[in-house]
C-alpha cells in the first residue's frame, strides 16, 4: 500500500499536466523596452521592461513619442475612446506599434472609426490583444487553449514584448 501511494500521486500528477489550461514560455530577454500605458500596467513577469503611463491628450500632443516609447498599450478600459476618429491619422502615421488589449471587437473598428466601439458587434473567436503598426501590419495574439488566465496573459505580453523588439510579426 505504501509503494502504491507514491505511484498513484505521480500518475495524477502527470495527467494533470497533460490537461493544462496554461502554457510556460521563455521570458522575453531582448533590450529593456519602455511602453506606454493608457490604463493599468499589466502584470508580467519581464523586468526589462517598464511601463509608464500615457493619456490620449499627450498621444495627440506629442509628435516624438517613438523616441520615448517602444510602443504603446491600449487596455479594455479605454477601447471606446481609442476608436476616436480624432487617433486614426496617430495610429497610421507615428511609426509607432500600438496594442489593443482585451478588446471583444475586431481591431478594425478602432482604426477605421466608421462606426462606434459600442455599436460594433462582440466577437466569439478573436484575440486577446491585437497589434498595428502603420496602417498595413497588424498582429493577433491568441490564449493558450482560450482561457483566462494569470499565466496565460502573461504568456501574451512576452510574445507582444518579442514582436516589439523583433518587428517580425509586423514585417510579414
Amino acid at each position: 500500500m505504501k509503494k502504491l501511494i507514491p505511484v498513484l500521486l505521480l500518475l495524477s500528477v502527470i495527467f494533470t499536466g497533460c490537461n493544462s489550461d496554461t502554457i510556460y514560455t521563455p521570458l522575453y530577454n531582448g533590450k529593456k523596452l519602455i511602453i506606454g500605458v493608457i490604463g493599468n500596467f499589466p502584470k508580467v513577469r519581464e523586468e526589462n521592461v517598464k511601463f509608464k503611463h500615457i493619456n490620449f491628450d499627450k498621444m495627440e500632443e506629442s509628435k516624438n513619442l517613438s523616441s520615448e516609447f517602444d510602443a504603446i498599450f491600449i487596455k479594455k478600459e479605454h477601447l471606446s475612446e481609442a476608436a476616436n476618429r480624432k487617433y486614426l491619422a496617430i495610429y497610421k502615421q507615428l511609426g509607432l506599434p500600438f496594442f489593443f488589449i482585451d478588446s471583444k471587437k475586431d481591431y478594425i473598428v478602432i482604426i477605421n472609426g466608421e462606426i462606434s466601439y459600442e455599436d460594433a458587434p462582440d466577437i466569439v473567436d478573436q484575440s486577446y490583444a491585437t497589434g498595428i503598426l502603420g496602417e498595413n501590419h497588424f498582429c493577433g495574439y491568441g490564449l493558450y487553449n482560450n482561457k483566462v488566465n494569470e499565466s496565460n496573459i502573461k504568456d501574451i505580453y512576452t510574445q507582444i514584448f518579442n514582436t516589439i523588439y523583433s518587428g517580425k510579426c509586423f514585417n510579414d
